[in-house]
């Protein structure tokens, strides 16, 4: 069982989400449209495949761990998109899968071997076509005024004093490769939630999921949604979310 397996259930409802807006700016700011495939490594639950799906023509969702692939099948089905998945590493994936006009990387790009990342990327790339790592965070500065009570009992739950989020440098990733980085894509948009989803967020994570935590994660949903609720109303808080996509270019042959 991988380290997001008892994740998948909870990944695609209580992670920060992409917003419509964000896909809909990416497909027009990249001129995206049904002649181009795409390929998401790490596809986890699909939530970067199916945004696309509307737009791109054939998708492809890779992922190590079954049971994530079994959630991103059941959207997919839902959604009525045709989602062909692959159970793989994205390092391991064979020649014979191909090459795409667009790969997406989710929350995934810092679970990948950096040393073979590069070389994957240049056979998987078509000329012209691009790397997109995407991401979806809760902004700060303030913005989300109860931010800093939720990452101090998410710090407390997952046993770590880390204060920051690696945020992989793509540009050094794809250093020695021909790839040219582009620009960053960011939209903003804002949804209601309450303090129990937060409280259920934390569990998405590898370090506080459900298999860590154990007979813990009734004591660790009280313990969160009790430090939340005194800056929400009516139950809601409000979640500024601020998505990104930092693009890579592969020249044209």
């Amino acid at each position: 069982m991988g380290r997001f397996a008892t994740t998948a259930a909870l990944y695609e409802q209580f992670r920060p989400p992409y917003s419509p807006e964000f896909f809909r700016a990416v497909v027009d700011r990249l001129r995206l449209g049904k002649q181009h495939a795409l390929i998401d490594l790490g596809t986890g639950p699909g939530l970067l495949a199916l945004g696309f799906a509307p737009y791109v023509g054939r998708i492809v969702g890779v992922d190590p761990e079954p049971a994530m692939l079994e959630v991103a099948g059941q959207a997919a089905d839902r959604a009525g998109h045709d989602l062909a998945l692959i159970e793989s590493a994205a390092e391991a994936l064979p020649r014979e899968v191909g090459s795409f006009d667009v790969v997406t990387i989710g929350r995934a790009l810092h679970w990948m071997d950096r040393d073979r990342i590069g070389s994957l990327l240049e056979r998987l790339v078509a000329p012209g076509g691009v790397v997109l790592v995407c991401a979806a965070r809760s902004a700060t500065e303030g913005r989300n005024y109860w931010l800093e009570a939720y990452n101090e009992a998410r710090r407390y739950w997952s046993g770590t004093t880390e204060r920051t989020r690696y945020r992989p440098d793509l540009a050094a990733v794809l250093a020695d490769t021909r790839f040219r980085i582009g620009e960053t894509i960011a939209v903003e948009g804002s949804h209601e939630l309450s303090a129990r989803d937060l409280a259920y967020r934390i569990l998405t994570l590898s370090g506080s999921s459900p298999a860590v935590l154990g007979d813990k994660v009734d004591a660790m949903l009280h313990d969160v949604e009790q430090r939340l609720l005194p800056f929400s109303r009516a139950g809601s808080l409000r979640e500024v979310v601020i998505a990104n996509a930092d693009v890579a270019i592969a020249p044209v042959l």
